[in-house]
């Protein structure tokens, strides 16, 4: 499948999108980077991110059927990655071990994988560093507003899209975007 192709595919519903996704593999090479990446910055947690986007497209294979078009097949994705997420938050807060960070994707790291295009070397590192900033404050945000601004800034999705996905009302997605984009200014230093 062609780049074209992809980006043409990517909002289409499931009824509009089936004659081109005849088989569900095509829905998983097309959809995983997304679900997987939402994941891995919202838990920063590589093997959990692995598992929960397994766990996701099995779901959404197991509910295709069941699927009624009334948002895009990303958005009904996301949606189940979110509630996944949310119950494996919700179970690892329930035991009395924490998980030990050694297999933990550091959000510092994530820093190598943003493109630059400039040329020196200090500039190279200024711009890891504003990305290590802002990846500092973006954790330390509450759970509604880091999940609100990942979907907005990382995933870029539409405010619409998000409340879809989350459940909220769209003034509240605003109202928590607002939030965490102002805490994050403050902490990075208000040139974002």
């Amino acid at each position: 499948m062609d780049q074209t192709a992809t980006s043409e595919l990517t909002n289409l519903t499931w009824q509009q999108a089936a004659p081109e996704l005849a088989d569900f593999d095509s829905v998983v090479h097309l959809y995983r980077p997304h679900i997987f990446r939402f994941l891995l910055a919202s838990l920063g947690d590589r093997d959990a991110a692995e598992t929960l986007t397994q766990d996701c497209f099995f779901k959404a294979y197991n509910a295709r059927h069941t699927f009624r078009g009334d948002a895009s097949l990303s958005t009904w994705l996301t949606t189940i990655a979110l509630n996944l997420m949310r119950d494996h938050l919700r179970s690892r807060r329930m035991r009395f071990w924490e998980k030990t960070r050694s297999s933990s994707v550091d959000l510092v790291d994530v820093s190598d994988w943003i493109a630059d295009n400039r040329s020196t070397p200090e500039d190279t590192v200024l711009a890891r560093d504003r990305v290590k900033a802002v990846w500092q404050a973006v954790d330390r945000l509450s759970p509604h507003q880091r999940t609100v601004f990942l979907l907005r800034f990382v995933e870029e999705m539409e405010l619409p899209e998000i409340a879809q996905s989350t459940g909220m009302n769209e003034n509240t997605v605003k109202s928590h975007l607002y939030r965490a984009l102002r805490t994050v200014r403050e902490r990075v230093g208000g040139s974002l």
